[in-house]
């Protein structure tokens, strides 16, 4: 689970599945909810799972959330392919952005191509969508394979109806069934400057925005629920939501803030 030092998490809903369970941790600013379901609708398990590594001097956060089906198998085999090549990413993280997040596109591909990972997967039961996010200085880069999610709430970007960074992408898993067997692997990679001022991070697995009889698939409706209270608020508050209408597939949110002072990029003709 948490380490020692407040900087390291690693939970799979196979290790505690929080069925009829909402639970509220934090790793020093980065808040993790999760909600497993309820039992009454007929939930009985939890696929879900994170990792998530801060650098000591804060100059990065590593998030990785991951949401399986038909078992937790290969969320527990792609957690422990990375917590194996901690080191080496850890070391690229270390380096100027600029190189750092360059290097990354070809690190993250080469440890889901490694052969002896897809022979692992093969003999797991079931797959998973994987989502990493990686935040260094004032950029944010991202990977994903199937449908998680991350906002990007800012003042500035909500203002021209931007949130959302990344595509929800059906049919897409690590495991059994492998994106990376394919003769074209399927994926998203994306990279971002954040604008300056407060920037909200925001990843989830489905079971918050397919609730039913909720419309939390609105990421203003998500970021609505932050308004003037604290994260660990709105982060209970969208898990009671949800419970109170009996979701039955698992939830798991990871969310935090950064605040960045470095001037973003503007349009040739706007006054800095």
């Amino acid at each position: 689970m948490i380490n020692q030092d407040n900087s390291e998490i690693n939970w799979v809903g196979s290790q505690k599945n929080y069925v009829d369970e909402a639970s509220i941790e934090k790793i020093n600013d980065i808040v993790i909810g999760r909600f497993g379901g309820n039992s009454s609708a007929g939930q009985y398990k939890n696929e879900d799972g994170c990792l998530i590594w801060i650098s000591d001097d804060m100059d990065w956060e590593f998030v990785m959330i991951l949401d399986a089906h038909n078992s937790a198998e290969s969320t527990e085999l792609i957690i422990k392919q990375f917590e194996q090549e901690k080191l080496r990413i850890q070391n690229v993280l270390n380096l100027t952005v600029s190189i750092a997040l360059k290097k990354m596109d070809a690190l993250i591909l080469d440890i889901f191509q490694q052969p002896n990972f897809l022979s692992d997967c093969r003999k797991v039961r079931g797959e998973t969508a994987c989502l990493i996010v990686i935040r260094k200085d004032k950029f944010l880069w991202w990977f994903s394979v199937g449908d998680c999610i991350v906002h990007l709430f800012n003042e500035e970007l909500l203002e021209m109806g931007e949130s959302q960074l990344n595509q929800r992408s059906f049919y897409e898993w690590i495991g059994q069934v492998n994106t990376f067997e394919l003769d074209v692997p399927c994926y998203s990679l994306g990279k971002k400057e954040m604008r300056r001022g407060v920037n909200h991070l925001f990843l989830t697995t489905d079971g918050l925005t397919d609730c039913p009889g909720v419309d939390f698939q609105d990421p203003l409706i998500i970021n609505k629920q932050f308004e003037n209270t604290s994260i660990e608020a709105g982060v209970w508050k969208l898990l009671k939501e949800i419970e109170q209408h009996q979701v039955r597939d698992s939830t798991t949110i990871i969310t935090w803030k950064i605040d960045v002072h470095k001037q973003a990029s503007l349009p040739s003709n706007m006054k800095r």
